[in-house]
This record gives structure tokens, C-alpha cells and sequence, in this order.
């Protein structure tokens, strides 16, 4: 080559290209492994952000061990595996997470808990993952008793790995002994292992997984309270005196879970009243107001109402309620029953906090 031998700067572009090319360079032929630790080493180099950690740790450790031990692959060999991997990922039509927790993780919400239930245990726990990433969704009634039961060291193990807002919720909820004791020993956990966390976490998932199915999701005083909330006043005060001789206790658990129309100057934010009137069948709503005429503790309820909307709509509803005349106390008591599914219609869907009774001062 004449231009042989000459700096770069020196050669026309065409030599230039031809010397900055030179030959293609012939591919290497990698393993499976190899392969594995080039796609990995590459996508982390394009800042793509991997979860290895869900990997069992013995395909951790290869993966890198195989890292550690390779060097420089040429442009050709890299090119080569990338097309290979695409050419995979092209042919792929679905994908499904893989074990049985990940499939009931997909599914959760479309089964019953009972057959979730027994297929975790039929399965036992899963050595491989993070248990933690289900723990800290689990709502706090499900972490307490397992805190209250556990060492305050072990429970400070939990809290610290749950979020900060949740720990906090359950801190607050705790005996207040207990609690100290818990938030103290946090402090010693700065030199526990992964290890020992991750076992933690397992034993944990495999009793919560060990109990028995329930076979209602909501507790007694909430499904008494659900169903007084909407019988007449004359059956709650009767079912109410009754339990208050047999479970004192009992009875006042269910007298805070209860809410009706005579509850909402207490229960309801007035700031969301509007909410509550805009799917609030109208009708319903002059019924309910128009019986609550002249009897005082239904009336504050109504006044309540329509001192926190618009005065030009308050002024159309008493209009409405002026004209509707008498109504009968069947009817007014299913119109209030209308109002009070509202309410827990916006409860349910978050658009609606109650006041709870013991924050009522």
C-alpha cells in the first residue's frame, strides 16, 4: 500500500477509511453464558435498568462471575449477539412470569382468595425472589398480629422494611409498650445480613400462607354494621339494645362501624358534600330531606347538607322539598339509604374519607 506507513492525518479520506477499517474482523464464537453476560454488560452500558435481582443467587453469581472474567469483545461479535437476541425477543409472542407466585400475582383480584389460599399452600413458599415485594403490599390488619407474635427484633426487621408510611401507620396502632420497644430496636438492626432479612421474610410469607382461608373478607362488626345501616331504625335500635346486653363491647364496635343519614353532620367532611349530591338520584334526595321536616336530629343531617352546596342549588332543593308534601317513612327510609350507598360508593373508590367516631373532638 503506498500510503503504508504514513500518520492517519496524512492520507487522502478513501485511504483514510480503508486504513480505520482494515479487514472485518472474524466472530467469536460464544456460549450461551458468554452471550448472557454481553447483553446484560450491554444494556447496563445504555443506562436500561435490569431486575437481576429477581434472579435465583446462583444465576446471579454466574452471571457475574462470567463478567468478571471476560474482557474485550469486538464490534462484529457484539453486533452478531445483539441481532441474536432481538431475533428472540421478535419471536416471542407471550410471556408468562414464571412459577406459581408469579401467576398468582397476575391473577390477583380475578380468583377468590380461598383458591389463592390453597394453592399457596398446596405450593409452599418460594425460596426464589424477593418475599418482601409482597409483604409490604399486604394491608397493616395483616402485619400487626404477625408483630405482635414475633420477637420486638424480628418485628423491627419488618418495619424497617416497610415503607416509611406504613410502618408508621402501624407503629401507631401497636401497644404503646410494644411499640417502644419495637422503635428501639431498630436501632440495633444497622448490622443484620440480607441473608438473615431475606429468611425473615420467608418465614413470615410461609405462616401468613399456613392460615386457614377465611371465608368472609370483612370482620363481624363490619358485616352487622353493613347490614344495620340499611334496616329500619325501629329493627337497629332493637338488634343495637340486644347486643349491648349480650357483648357490651361488641355492640360499641358496631355502633362506630354503623353510619346512616343521622350520621353525616358528624361522619361526612364538608367539603365533599357535592360529591355526594351529584350521584344522588334528586328525587331520593327531596324524599329523604321532606320526611326530615320537624324532627330534629334528621333535620340537622339535612341542614347540613344544604348549607355546604351552592346556595342556588340549596335553594332549588328547598323548593322541591316545600312542594313534595308528606312522605312516608317506608319511602323516606329507603331515599336515605340511597344517600348513605352514595357515601360508601366515594368511600370505596377514594374520593371520600369519613370522619372516624374517635376523631369526632
Amino acid at each position: 500500500m503506498a500510503a503504508e506507513g504514513l500518520p492517519l492525518a496524512r492520507l487522502s479520506p478513501a485511504h483514510r477509511m480503508m486504513a480505520l477499517q482494515g479487514d472485518p474482523p472474524a466472530r467469536r464464537v460464544l456460549s450461551a453464558r458468554e452471550k448472557a453476560a454481553v447483553i446484560v454488560r450491554y444494556l447496563l452500558a445504555e443506562g436500561t435498568p435490569l431486575p437481576l435481582n429477581q434472579l435465583p443467587d446462583h444465576m446471579q453469581s454466574a452471571l457475574a462471575e462470567q463478567m468478571g472474567a471476560m474482557r474485550l469483545i469486538d464490534r462484529a461479535t457484539l453486533d452478531a449477539v445483539v441481532a441474536e437476541f432481538m431475533a428472540e425477543l421478535e419471536a416471542v409472542g407471550m410471556a408468562f412470569p414464571g412459577g406459581l407466585e408469579g401467576a398468582l400475582s397476575v391473577m390477583d383480584g380475578h380468583i377468590s382468595q380461598t383458591a389463592a389460599s390453597r394453592l399457596r399452600r398446596k405450593a409452599g413458599v418460594s425460596t426464589k425472589g424477593d418475599p418482601w415485594e409482597r409483604l409490604i403490599t399486604l394491608p397493616a390488619d395483616k402485619l400487626i398480629p404477625v408483630i405482635l407474635d414475633e420477637a420486638v427484633e424480628v418485628a423491627a426487621v419488618i418495619l424497617s422494611k416497610l415503607p416509611v408510611q406504613r410502618a408508621a401507620e402501624i407503629l401507631g396502632k401497636l401497644p404503646g409498650d410494644k411499640a417502644r420497644r419495637i422503635a428501639f430496636a431498630v436501632s440495633l438492626t444497622g448490622n443484620v445480613d440480607p441473608e438473615t432479612v431475606h429468611r425473615i421474610g420467608l418465614a413470615i410469607l410461609a405462616q401468613l400462607d399456613s392460615q386457614p382461608p377465611k371465608a368472609f373478607d370483612k370482620g363481624p362488626v363490619e358485616r352487622v354494621g353493613a347490614i344495620l345501616n340499611i334496616s329500619p331504625q325501629v329493627t337497629r335500635d332493637d338488634v343495637l339494645a340486644g347486643l349491648e346486653a349480650e357483648d357490651a363491647g361488641f355492640a360499641e364496635q358496631v355502633r362506630k362501624a354503623i353510619f346512616t343519614y343521622l350520621h353525616i353532620p358528624a361522619r361526612i367532611p364538608p367539603r365533599d358534600v357535592p360529591k355526594i349530591i351529584r350521584i344522588v338520584d334528586q328525587t331520593a334526595l327531596v324524599a329523604a330531606m321532606a320526611f326530615s321536616q320537624g324532627k330534629e336530629e334528621f333535620e340537622a343531617a339535612t341542614e347540613f347538607i344544604l348549607a355546604n352546596i351552592s346556595q342556588r342549588m340549596a335553594q332549588g332543593i328547598r323548593e322541591e322539598v316545600a312542594a313534595r308534601g308528606k312522605v312516608k317513612e317506608k319511602d323516606a327510609e329507603e331515599a336515605m339509604n340511597l344517600i348513605v350507598s352514595a357515601v360508601r360508593t366515594l368511600e370505596a373508590s377514594g374520593e371520600l374519607v369519613m370522619i372516624q367516631p374517635e376523631d369526632d373532638d
